[in-house]
């Protein structure tokens, strides 16, 4: 070998050597973050994007619709006649209401939406035949929604979790705020003087620094993430899987996001070391996102009813568990310089006046809130320490982090705020939140109780007002208490039973009637057949028979 041959000789193996370097260290960074994915479609969202694509629309006809679990001609019979009587309950009682939603229907995509979303897909078909529900409310009052007739419900919808004191209470607080207001008008760019009173109590609230205002609950947490990116000069957010955060790009990147999953998102497993391992070995991890709802069901989304292919749903609240996991996640935040985001919007001023941080114990960096502040009316807010909310570099003047926002810090807005954020330092709302998880713990023991009694399979878990329904036995059926709910009276949000939402307002006499309502139905679904079971079924059964008509109607398009 001639010294041409040697020196090129070192030179390959040299190169070589510094290819593995790179890629040894890139190669365990990979393996470190696919161990901390959660082994579900919901933890590998471009798999569950491509899945979705797959999934073939077929429906069930009618001759098999009331036996596709081989239900015998008795009871098959039996739910037919059940379905129609059903129907003309919930239609006769509600002519003008189901006539105006008719009507606004092919104009509103929203409600042509959440009206494909109710049931799984392939018994929408012919449920539409014989059940139509209305979404129209003339008025409220206590713990009652009033529909176009008349008929009065109880609300459990929680105006997806605006309505925490009441709903006469918000308006209240609506009218008082609109008083306030009325002489400034929708004066915008500027503030109204309700604004420094709003900002002080916020402050004080958070423990935080300093506050922006947004118009939803979304956009804070839009700026919030944006302004974790500006100040670390990373790019990188994690989100866990399941948690749900708005609906744009970098935090809903799954399935229902036309945009491929961002390589700037990572979703990880939510109370798992393998996490920890990732936030301590990375140095391009700008933020992590914490939704607190999902101390409910950590790794899964909201429980709905178009899932309940099986019956199965997951609710299992720990709170000590969640509250470890939190002080773990908050030092590893804190050592890598990750700032930690708790997204109470949903949740915020449910848990505690303090919200999360007080209930859970922890101390985020920045927390964005939405829903009940407003005081019924729309807004998003961040509160956050100065070190992450400052938007410009006093030595780089072209250096800034921007946002606005038309209707930010809406003079109707803030006053309605305002009214609400007085009112959390009454002796009345103070008292309610002393009591409030003894009494709702008291409460959902109290139903489990009355459920069992009636022997009927199913449950209740919940997180404080937040409850689910949860199913005893595997069933394809088990998405139809919903309108058994409502034709006894119970107003559900248009995800069926996944998900019940208390307001703070129901005394034991409201409750009591609830109680009364909801066993009744779940014993008019048992007496009509829906839980009869073939020998034998499982979930599992019931999840092999489904894929396979999956394979068999993908296989007939194809």
């Amino acid at each position: 070998m001639d010294g041409s041959e040697t020196l090129l000789s070192i030179s390959t193996w040299g190169g070589l050597a510094s290819l593995g370097a790179v890629a040894l260290p890139k190669g365990w960074q990979r393996l470190q973050l696919s161990l901390a994915k959660y082994p579900s479609l919901g933890g590998h969202l471009r798999m569950a994007k491509r899945v979705s694509k797959w999934i073939p629309n077929y429906a069930y006809a009618d001759a098999r619709w009331f036996a596709v679990d081989g239900a015998p001609l008795a009871v098959e019979n039996q739910r037919r006649t059940a379905l129609a009587r059903l129907g003309h309950t919930l239609q006769s009682q509600s002519p003008q209401t189901l006539a105006q939603t008719g009507v606004l229907k092919p104009m509103v995509s929203d409600l042509q939406l959440i009206s494909q979303y109710r049931v799984p897909y392939q018994f929408r078909t012919v449920l539409s035949d014989y059940i139509k529900l209305g979404s129209f409310w003339r008025e409220s009052g206590g713990v009652l929604l009033t529909d176009l007739d008349g008929n009065r419900f109880i609300d459990v919808t929680g105006s997806y979790g605006v309505n925490l004191f009441g709903l006469d209470y918000y308006k209240a607080s609506m009218a008082e705020g609109a008083a306030m207001a009325q002489a400034l008008g929708p004066a915008l760019g500027s503030y109204h003087p309700s604004v420094l009173d709003n900002v002080q109590r916020l402050c004080a609230i958070s423990g935080m620094d300093e506050v922006s205002f947004h118009m939803s609950g979304t956009e804070a947490v839009m700026q919030a993430v944006r302004l974790a990116r500006y100040h670390t000069r990373r790019r990188k957010l994690v989100r866990f899987t399941g948690a749900y955060h708005g609906w744009w790009d970098d935090v809903q990147p799954g399935p229902g996001n036309p945009m491929p999953p961002s390589g700037d998102t990572l979703t990880l497993s939510e109370m798992h070391p393998n996490t920890l391992r990732v936030l301590r070995n990375r140095k391009d991890i700008a933020c992590v996102l914490i939704n607190p709802l999902q101390a409910m069901h950590p790794n899964r989304a909201a429980p709905t009813d178009s899932t309940l292919i099986d019956g199965s749903r997951f609710v299992q609240y720990d709170r000590a568990a969640y509250t470890a996991w939190l002080a773990e996640l908050r030092a590893v935040c804190t050592a890598k310089g990750i700032a930690l985001i708790l997204d109470e919007v949903f949740l915020g001023f449910r848990l505690a006046k303090g919200g999360a941080q007080e209930y859970f114990g922890v101390k985020a960096d920045l927390v964005t809130y939405g829903k009940t502040l407003g005081g019924g009316l729309p807004v998003g807010v961040i509160c956050g320490q100065s070190r992450w909310m400052k938007r410009f570099q006093d030595d780089k003047p072209g250096d800034i982090c921007f946002a606005r926002g038309t209707f930010n810090a809406h003079p109707y807005v803030m006053c309605a705020m305002n009214v609400f954020l007085k009112s959390l330092d009454t002796p009345e709302v103070l008292a309610m939140y002393a009591v409030a998880s003894q009494t709702w713990s008291r409460r959902l023991a109290l139903l489990n109780e009355r459920l069992e009694a009636a022997q009927v399979p199913v449950r209740v878990a919940g997180m404080e007002t937040v409850w689910s329904v949860l199913y005893q036995v595997p069933s394809r059926y088990h998405w139809l208490l919903q309108y058994y709910l409502r034709a006894q009276g119970i107003a559900l949000s248009w995800v069926g039973s996944g998900r019940m939402i208390f307001s703070f307002n129901f005394d034991d006499a409201a409750f009591d009637d609830f109680c009364q309502r909801f066993v009744q139905a779940a014993q008019a679904m048992q007496a009509d057949g829906w839980w009869w079971m073939p020998q034998g079924q499982t979930g599992k059964t019931i999840r092999r028979q489904v894929l396979k008509e999956m394979l068999a109607a993908w296989w007939r398009r194809v």
